[in-house]
């Protein structure tokens, strides 16, 4: 196998944006779309949290975190400029990706699975959540983009994240006062490289044709 390899799962938000990376640099993958109910024995083998996104690169260099794949991708190319140099843009990006991995995640999980965390209702988990979408509706108001006029990395790398809470109760998403924070999302969705990385394909099974991505 001359291209890198690249586990993945349409619909997750984290191979989402490792895809987006991957795609908007140019990188050519072989693509192994997994069901996460039946993760194959090559997944396992070669990555022991077995999540996806896993990417190896010439045939060992494992890489199993959505953000590193991104940053992979986009250290060899990154034609958008969504690496940005300036210090201040570059700490707040950090700390923006790293509370929407971290606490926001796991009130997103709690909200979309409310019925495996029956401790409190389904609209105290989306309550919990909001906290980090006042923040970004704010941040909003000043710029376009998160943190500025253009996205760069922390749009790319929260929008799945903020797409699969809008999906949860999508009317309710549409009446939330945070009219920037959807107009935010919907261009984001809105742009063919979304478009482009949201094709399905079927389970792959070891020994089947090479899928390109």
């Amino acid at each position: 196998m001359k291209y890198p390899v690249l586990y993945s799962f349409r619909r997750c938000p984290y191979a989402i944006r490792a895809r987006l990376a991957l795609k908007v640099s140019g990188i050519q993958v072989a693509l192994r779309e997994v069901v996460l109910a039946d993760k194959p024995a090559a997944l396992r083998a070669c990555s022991a949290k077995a999540t996806v996104p896993v990417l190896v690169v010439n045939h060992q260099h494992v890489i199993d975190e959505s953000l590193e794949i991104m940053m992979f991708a986009l250290k060899q190319h990154d034609p958008q400029g969504w690496l940005v140099t300036d210090a201040e843009l570059v700490a707040e990006s950090q700390r923006l990706i790293a509370y929407n991995d971290g606490e926001f995640k796991s009130h997103l999980d709690r909200y979309k699975y409310a019925d495996r965390f029956p401790d409190q209702a389904m609209e105290v988990y989306r309550a919990q959540g909001e906290s980090f979408l006042r923040e970004l509706e704010a941040k909003l108001a000043t710029s376009a983009y998160l943190l500025c006029e253009r996205p760069i990395l922390a749009d790319m790398a929260i929008f799945p994240f903020i797409r699969q809470f809008a999906s949860v109760d999508k009317v309710w998403f549409e009446q939330s006062p945070y009219p920037r924070l959807q107009s935010w999302l919907a261009g984001l969705l809105q742009q063919p490289l979304f478009s482009s990385v949201m094709d399905k394909y079927v389970q792959w099974q070891e020994g089947d044709p090479v899928v390109m991505f």
